[in-house]
């Protein structure tokens, strides 16, 4: 959640958005809430395992060639570092869920349904993603933004139209199929990039790897793996638990939910990430990081503020635009995810210094005991208050979270003003 990288396109970021409203109102339409929940599982299920994948490594990559791309030697034993580790790990990957289909289906959707088959096909996608994922990583690193522009919106028109037309032929089945495939089928276009820069190609091999480079990423590809592949995780509990204490239209609703909120936080938290906060990486002293904060709850937390209030007063438009009538029971969701969303910013201001100075163990520590918290206070209110209780449990969980990174951060934030570590 904390990670940054190059700034993205203004159109790569509506296009997301675009396609994505266009996908939830079709599956609204053709399939309903309960394929809502269904494919909600699975794309959570994805993104855990697209992280796990590649290890968090592709990250490091585009460190590493805006560090060393002057440095042949240097940079070759990088770029074969993080290739060859993140495809054996998805090699392996690949084998482990294809061969445990079954078991994943009955974890995801129970043995109420039979999926497996889309598992399978999601492990012989994967090696095409790990692929697609280290190209666009080379393209980043050498800040080809207009070419990395043009794949992405390329890949959300191509995902969009595959979707639409999946979802048409064979309902969930479809969509659960676009929903594996659509993140592998932009990997051609990438490559074509890629292979551009036949120079770096050579240099890729196994013979150079080097554990040195390895020590060098891992805090970095820790800090990714867990907040990547934590939170879709308890994202996957919490559904279960929706379905086995309410039910699975329920679930749905949850997800439509989920849904809006990553539309709006998509577009926030990007102009956060890499426009905003960056100026903290060259803080040194308590005074420039408590102005720095202070500077942006008072110009950007407004502004955030006020779209929540505006969005909650629309909110029986925003359900009708987004999906249908038959999903006009989110209304009723959007008070406390939108509340848990404005604290989860507050938060995200705050906590981003803990990346920013590299403290990786302070990271780990409130991410893991967000999701802790997430899951037990979810659990908790969906017995007394149904699905409303998973919206509940995300504000609290993010309230306690805000919280914890404030005493983690007392000294800086409240603290006699002097040299922040680094």
């Amino acid at each position: 959640m904390l990670l940054k990288g190059n700034p993205p396109n203004n159109n790569t970021v509506l296009a997301k958005i675009l396609a994505g409203i266009i996908t939830s109102k079709v599956i609204a339409v053709l399939i309903g809430a309960e394929g809502m929940a269904l494919i909600g599982n699975m794309r959570s299920f994805l993104n855990s395992i697209h992280s796990f994948s590649v290890l968090g490594l592709y990250k490091g990559v585009v460190k590493f060639i805006a560090e060393q791309k002057n440095e042949e030697v240097t940079l070759s034993k990088s770029l074969s570092t993080a290739f060859y580790l993140g495809f054996l790990s998805t090699i392996l990957l690949s084998f482990l869920s294809y061969y445990n289909a079954s078991e994943i289906n009955d974890f995801l959707f129970s043995n109420n349904y039979d999926y497996a088959y889309i598992i399978k096909i999601l492990a012989l996608a994967l090696p095409f993603y790990a692929l697609n994922m280290f190209s666009f990583s080379i393209l980043e690193g050498f800040s080809k933004h207009k070419i990395l522009s043009i794949i992405s919106i390329m890949g959300q028109v191509l995902g969009l139209l595959v979707t639409v037309l999946l979802i048409y032929q064979d309902n969930i089945d479809g969509a659960l199929i676009a929903v594996v495939i659509s993140p592998s089928l932009v990997f051609l276009i990438t490559l074509v990039g890629f292979l551009n820069r036949k120079s770096l190609v050579s240099q890729i091999k196994m013979s150079r790897m080097s554990f040195s480079v390895l020590k060098r990423v891992e805090p970095f590809a820790i800090t990714a793996l867990v907040s990547a592949v934590a939170l879709p995780f308890v994202s996957i509990l919490i559904r279960n638990y929706i379905i086995d204490a309410v039910g699975i239209r329920e679930a749905g609703y949850w997800e439509a939910m989920n849904r809006i909120s990553d539309y709006y936080l998509m577009f926030v938290m990007s102009l956060m990430t890499y426009y905003v906060l960056p100026k903290f990486k060259n803080i040194q002293s308590k005074t420039e990081f408590k102005k720095k904060i202070k500077e942006i709850y008072k110009t950007t937390i407004p502004a955030f503020l006020v779209g929540l209030i505006i969005l909650y007063f629309l909110r029986s438009l925003v359900v009708i635009i987004i999906f249908n009538e038959d999903f006009k029971p989110v209304e009723n969701l959007f008070l406390w995810q939108l509340l848990g969303d404005f604290i989860k910013v507050l938060s995200f201001v705050v906590a981003y210094q803990f990346v920013a100075k590299q403290m990786f163990a302070h990271f780990i520590i409130i991410e893991v005991f967000l999701v802790l918290v997430m899951y037990f206070t979810s659990a908790y209110f969906i017995d007394y208050y149904g699905v409303k209780g998973a919206v509940l449990g995300h504000f609290f969980s993010y309230l306690m979270y805000f919280l914890i990174t404030l005493l983690m951060l007392w000294s800086s934030l409240f603290g006699v003003d002097q040299e922040l570590e680094s």
